[in-house]
This record gives structure tokens, sequence and C-alpha cells, in this order.
């Protein structure tokens, strides 16, 4: 059986971003702005569900070495994703949480549901068990990144912490499959059953982190349904374009 465990300040000018924002209403002439690192998995997570609720934006490829001013000015963190949102009075609304970024993009528009607003106890269950993998998961997978770089001897150690997270998202993903019919063993699946959701995506970037740490391990692992999972994000056309390589951005 699985585990039972895992189931800006803004400047003066700057209005922050309430949780669930009105219909986003930009300057005229403007396009909001994303400061991005395209392999870092927080930016890739906001990038992804700006695509997914096709929301046009001016992506700002970054190096966090060398932030531009432009980027400190909008938020002091000097993190990313920062989303810098032009308001109709001059002001901007500066966003510098990856799942914040999701969040708003998904309340401007969510065409494919990924929030499954008919179900008011299904988002409140998405970000528990996001919060679980951001607070838990992601320390885990940092020392066994760190294992595997520094070759240090506890890689095995490390790898089975991570692991009782991925036993809880195989579970979820093949907990349909058993109920028969050809049309439930074809249906495709998402953690919270057969619908894609807000969770898929934004854990999505951590699961592929984790993929890449020992692959060979990784492609004879027993995780059948995770595997085919994060093979259909990697694979597909939207992930091709959310990981477009873009220039290094300069001001001019």
């Amino acid at each position: 059986m699985p585990p039972s465990k895992p189931h800006a300040k803004p400047q003066q000018e700057q209005k922050s971003a309430p949780a669930i924002t009105p219909k986003y209403e930009p300057q005229r002439g403007q396009c909001p702005i994303l400061y991005s690192l395209r392999n870092c998995p927080y930016a890739m997570r906001g990038r992804i569900g700006l695509f997914k609720a096709a929301q046009d934006v001016e992506v700002r490829e970054v190096v966090l070495s060398n932030k531009p001013d432009a980027m400190i000015k909008a938020s002091a963190k000097g993190t990313v994703p920062t989303l810098v949102l032009p308001n109709q009075d001059g002001t901007n609304t500066v966003i510098d949480e990856s799942l914040d970024v999701m969040l708003w993009a998904l309340h401007q528009n969510d065409p494919e549901d990924l929030l499954h607003q008919q179900d008011p106890n299904a988002l409140p269950a998405m970000l528990a068990l996001i919060k679980t993998f951001d607070d838990e998961f992601k320390t885990q997978l940092n020392a066994y990144k760190a294992a595997k770089r520094y070759h240090e001897n506890n890689i095995t150690e490390c790898r089975q912490a991570c692991e009782v997270y991925l036993q809880d998202l195989e579970a979820r993903l093949g907990a349909d499959s058993t109920r028969g019919g050809m049309e439930d063993e074809q249906a495709d699946r998402f953690i919270f059953g057969t619908k894609e959701s807000l969770a898929d995506i934004a854990l999505l970037p951590f699961i592929r982190q984790f993929s890449k740490v020992e692959r060979k391990w990784y492609r004879e692992s027993p995780y059948p349904n995770l595997k085919q999972w994060l093979n259909g994000y990697i694979q597909s056309v939207m992930f091709n374009k959310v990981m477009t390589q873009y220039e290094l951005w300069k001001p001019t």
C-alpha cells in the first residue's frame, strides 16, 4: 500500500495582487512582462500556467547572477518568475510567486477547467497537495540532487525519501484503473482522476527534475503510471512551446 503521508511587498506605486483577482484590464498598448529562467522549475510552473490560460506576456529571459535593474525594481525578491502587470491607472501589479502566477492566470481564463470550478472542494485539495510537495518533497529532492552532484554515499536514502511522495502520485494516477471497462482503461490519468488539474501542471516541473537525477534508475523504476503521466507532458506540444529558448533579455 502507498504511504499515507502526502496526499510582494509592492513598491510605493504598485498594487499587490489579491488572492483571486478580477479580470485584468491592461494599460493600453502595454503587455504583461514575465521575468523568467528557462530551466528553473518555478519559472517553468509560471509559464505553463500562463500558457494554459492563453495569457499573452513578454517573456524576459534573465540569469540570476546578473539580474536586470528593471526586474529588481519590480520585485526586490529578485526571483523568477516575476510577473509585472501594467494597470490602466499607470501602476503595476507584481506577482512574484510561481503558484500565484498560475492562480492569477487561471482566474483570468481557464478554458480547460484546471481549477475544477464545479467542485468547491477541489481547489483546496489541490493547494494542500501542492503545499506538501513544495514544503516537503522539494526539500528531499534538493538533498537527492546534492547527493548525486557531490557523489555522496547516501544517494539511495535520499532517493527513497523522495519516493514516499512518488508512491502517493503513482497511486493517485492509477486510482481509477481498477474500475473496469474499455473506456476507463484507455482514459488519460491525472492526479485528481481523469481530468487534468492545477495540481498536475504545478507538480510537473519538479517530477521532471527528479527524473533527471538518476536517469537509468528512473527509467527502470516501478512507477508506470507516473512515467506515463510525465512522458505525456514532456512529449506534448504545450511543453515544447513553454520550453521555447529565448535570448537573454537586455534593456534597450
